[in-house]
């Protein structure tokens, strides 16, 4: 739109400059005579035409973008610096010029008039004095106008006139002698002058051309106007947020078009006005006024327009570069594996409250999975494109939780890094954070989370103003919150804000049509990240009564511990041993351990005389692993009768229920 001209600015960098000479007769063969000493440094075409015929001649050439600089004298000169926006160069007439026709003038008449375009010249009454004889001056506007001023000086007895090539040519028609004003040192430097301008111009041209892609490839709109406030440069960002087309707007006044955009008050003040908030047809735009100065002058304004979704999501791009971890769930409610009642309640009520936005609280035993449910209801969300941060608020110490969930400034404590970081909180921005442990927060962190839950914003360390946020919060631990909340451990309305959607996830122990599937999932997962081409159902088989008899206080994490040490063990290939009891014994104790053991239950309360015992009992098995089974050979090495060894891991027996070994053992008497 404001670019001049259609040729690209590649093609202003190969090409010569194209000078376009319109003057008349004596002017025009004076340049012809130069021309040759131009050849290869421009293309210059001579048109001899004066005043209406000039100017038409002149706009064809404009239209068909024909001409990079006009060069022209007098009336010519005039005509068409008024009339386009391509630069002329007017040769001029200059005082060495005009002293050389006077000299040659008063060879000829001591009587000589000098007839000029408009105006006459101040300088010839000094240059008269000097060469003391009669010179007249007159000026002309129309071509009447200069033969009534030549009738007038030939009636007075002037015989000579000085002026340019259309002067010389009617002074001659009326019987006079026309000398041309035009000396070839001015046509040469009007030339020159024309070359370097038109140098110039390709290379504004081109500057033009790089702005003009700039703009067209920004996403933010931008739109200038001149200090009328009519439009000289709308981009295509701004005609799509806006709905206002170029060619609708350009040329006109802003504030008659669209009001809400005006830049008449940014012109009269001379003073930006930054990140305004405002409606526009239906959008919520982000503008900006500034003034365009000139040597402290206004000389127009700009105004830049984005839309609030752009910016959101730009946010949400340089949370997501400055994050350090992948803050992506992986799983969905589709992995969970689970046929049993109390899962599929629990599957369905996940699903439901992934429409909502509502905080989730998760409750359950350590290791039943609750990161995983929280994936689950965030990939289901429709924040699943969105971030999904998760933290563990036990895990991280309580001097540094604040500013790894809130953030903080650059200078805010010893130590912080140049430019600051952000908190867990903003990286989660528009997707889901998991606060896991949550019962393990400090209480004055509470309140500061209280305060992000209620109000939606955060405020770094070291930053007084908030920063708004758009974040779904679930929660999770394994305590009993309402005996945390009497202890004092947790603030009451912390409580009652996070237990909003409430999820119990059951342990193992209840979901006994679950405990095999799992086990096969995960044993053929391992398997095959082993390299192994083993089949899991095999081994499924023979451990299958050992998994529904055992309690699993661990829970999903346990059985995955367990598995993974058998898939191990089996990966490759070994036929399952006869003493299979035996060599499960030895890898798998606790399979073993009787029902108030420590090792069968982790909440047991401790005590010295279990203590010992089990870790005697360890021995044991760890000994008869050793000796592949050979009972009598594990109770030599360990200084023991057969007996005594026998009895002791009947002892365990009687209490678990569970035959030693199977009765795989060898040497049992």
């Amino acid at each position: 739109m404001n670019r001049v001209g259609a040729l690209t600015a590649k093609d202003s960098v190969t090409r010569r400059p194209r000078i376009t000479v319109i003057s008349y007769k004596g002017l025009s063969r004076l340049v012809q005579s130069l021309m040759p000493d131009y050849a290869d440094r421009a293309e210059i075409t001579v048109i001899d035409k004066v005043f209406d015929d000039a100017v038409d001649l002149a706009r064809e050439l404009v239209e068909r973008d024909e001409v990079d600089v006009f060069l022209s004298a007098g009336a010519n000169g005039t005509y068409l610096k008024d009339t386009f926006a391509v630069p002329v160069v007017r040769v001029p007439v200059t005082g060495v010029d005009l002293m050389r026709a006077l000299i040659k003038a008063r060879r000829l008449s001591e009587q000589v008039a000098v007839v000029t375009f408009r105006q006459t010249n101040s300088e010839l009454d000094e240059i008269k004095e000097l060469l003391s004889f009669d010179i007249e001056q007159r000026s002309y506007t129309t071509i009447d106008d200069a033969r009534e001023a030549f009738r007038e000086l030939a009636s007075l007895g002037y015989k000579v006139i000085i002026g340019s090539s259309l002067v010389t040519d009617l002074a001659e028609r009326q019987g006079l002698i026309g000398i041309l004003a035009y000396s070839r040192n001015s046509v040469r430097q009007s030339i020159d002058d024309a070359i370097e301008i038109a140098h110039i111009r390709a290379a504004e041209e081109r500057r033009s051309e790089r702005v003009n892609i700039i703009l067209r490839h920004l996403s933010e709109g931008v739109l200038a106007v001149d200090t009328d406030e009519r439009v000289e440069l709308i981009n295509p960002s701004l005609e799509a947020l806006t709905n206002i087309s170029a060619e609708e707007i350009h040329g006109r006044k802003l504030s008659e078009l669209a009001p809400a955009l005006g830049l008449a008050n940014t012109i009269r003040d001379g003073r930006p006005t930054l990140e305004r908030i405002e409606r526009y047809r239906g959008r919520t735009l982000v503008t900006n006024r500034i003034p365009i100065k000139d040597n402290d002058v206004v000389c127009g304004a700009v105004i830049t327009v984005q839309d609030t979704s752009t910016i959101e999501r730009v946010d949400r791009n340089i949370r997501a570069r400055n994050r350090k971890r992948n803050l992506t769930a992986h799983y969905t409610l589709d992995d969970i594996i689970g046929a049993s009642p109390a899962m599929r309640q629990v599957t369905a009520l996940c699903a439901r409250y992934a429409d909502t936005n509502a905080t989730v609280l998760i409750t359950g035993q350590t290791g039943t999975g609750k990161e995983i449910f929280a994936q689950g209801i965030h990939n289901a969300s429709r924040r699943r494109e969105a971030p999904f941060v998760a933290v563990n608020c036990a895990a991280i110490p309580d001097s540094l939780l604040e500013s790894e969930l809130f953030g903080y400034e650059e200078g805010a404590f010893t130590g912080s890094r140049r430019g600051g970081q952000p908190g867990l909180f903003e990286l989660a921005h528009t997707g889901t954070i998991f606060l896991d442990e949550i019962a393990e927060m400090p209480v004055a962190l509470q309140t500061r989370l209280l305060r992000v839950l209620q109000e939606k914003e955060v405020v770094p360390l070291g930053r007084g103003d908030p920063i708004p946020i758009d974040v779904r919060v679930i929660a999770a631990t394994n305590q009993d919150l309402r005996e945390a909340m009497e202890s004092g451990a947790l603030r009451s309305d912390l409580y009652y804000r996070l237990n909003i959607l409430p999820i119990h996830l059951p342990p193992l122990s209840e979901r006994g049509e679950d405990v095999v599937d799992l086990a096969r999932h995960h044993l053929e997962v391992t398997l095959a990240e082993l390299g192994s081409d083993r089949e899991a159902e095999s081994l499924i088989q023979c451990i299958g009564p050992f998994l529904l008899r055992y309690s699993w206080p661990g829970n999903v994490r346990e059985m995955e511990n367990v598995i993974e040490r058998l898939a191990v063990m089996y990966a490759h290939g070994e036929e399952l041993p006869r003493n299979f009891g035996a060599q499960m014994w030895a890898m798998v104790p606790e399979f073993f351990a009787a029902p108030d053991d420590p090792a069968h239950d982790s909440d047991h309360p401790d005590s010295l005389k279990t203590f010992v015992e089990q870790k005697e009992y360890s021995r044991i098995v760890d000994m008869v692993a050793q000796c592949d089974g050979n009972v009598s050979e594990a109770a030599r090495r360990l200084k023991l009768s057969r007996t005594t060894l026998w009895r002791k891991l009947r002892r365990h027996q009687d209490q678990d229920g569970t035959p030693a070994f199977n009765g795989a053992a060898r040497g049992e008497p």
